[in-house]
């Protein structure tokens, strides 16, 4: 058992929430009787997350995506009263983590995207509200693109659109997971070979041909169940807390 505050002091500096200026209300979002004995990851707070992580009997959930976004809970009444007298019902606590968990340059989704790939020369990348939140790095050596997306596929289980404007061999890759299509034109502009996001964009397939670049969207989801996964493996080995990945299978 480790109290509740124990566990979200480590995740507040850890992944330094007062560095990001989010729509997200990054951190302990609801709070339960405080003694944690199981915490359950997953990448969106929704019903049936939740549910399942009861299931597995979880008493802390970690996401990236939670309950409080602006004035989002400004009412509690139909999804909102639902979710929420679940948690409570169930004195399950709820952490989320947005942005930073997109930036985190060890445990975020992209950092541990470009992990995967083994790129290497790992630079920032990916401007968001003033914000530097992917990176862009170097493949060992170039390999075709029709093999880089055999790869992609392999790593992420679904590559839900491709925009193949680029070279035919390719090395330089920019990753911003998530909803960031629009990014693809900072890639473009930097001349890179390969833009990773997960969501396609009308406007980025128009981008994509003018700039001449290869893009890989590879699902919102997908791209964003890395960083929830290092958190688990991070709490797991300083606090040795048991955690377990809750994969929803979300197409999207």
């Amino acid at each position: 058992m480790v109290k509740l505050n124990k566990i979200t002091s480590f995740l507040d500096r850890e992944l330094n929430l007062v560095a990001f200026d989010d729509l997200s209300h990054n951190g302990l979002q609801v709070e339960n009787s405080g003694t944690i004995r199981r915490i359950g990851v997953g990448v969106d707070a929704s019903m049936d997350f939740f549910e399942k992580a009861s299931e597995q009997r979880a008493d802390l959930l970690i996401c990236h995506h939670g309950l409080s976004w602006g004035d989002s809970l400004r009412r509690i009444t139909d999804i909102n009263y639902r979710r929420l007298k679940f948690l409570l019902d169930h004195d399950m606590a709820l952490y989320a983590c947005h942005l930073p968990l997109d930036a985190h340059p060890t445990l975020g989704n992209n950092a541990q995207i470009c992990k995967a790939f083994g790129l290497r020369s790992i630079q920032p990348f990916g401007t968001y509200n003033g914000m530097t939140i992917g990176f862009r790095g170097t493949l060992p050596k170039a390999m075709t693109y029709d093999r880089f997306k055999k790869r992609a596929h392999e790593i992420f289980g679904n590559t839900s659109g491709t925009m193949d404007f680029g070279k035919k061999k390719v090395r330089t890759v920019a990753v911003v997971s998530g909803g960031a299509a629009d990014e693809i034109a900072e890639a473009g502009a930097a001349g890179i070979d390969v833009y990773i996001s997960g969501e396609p964009k009308l406007t980025a397939w128009h981008l994509a041909r003018e700039y001449g670049i290869n893009a890989v969207f590879a699902g919102h989801y997908a791209t964003e169940t890395f960083g929830v996964k290092a958190v688990a493996a991070r709490l797991t080995q300083r606090l040795g807390i048991k955690t377990r990945f809750i994969d929803m299978a979300v197409p999207f």
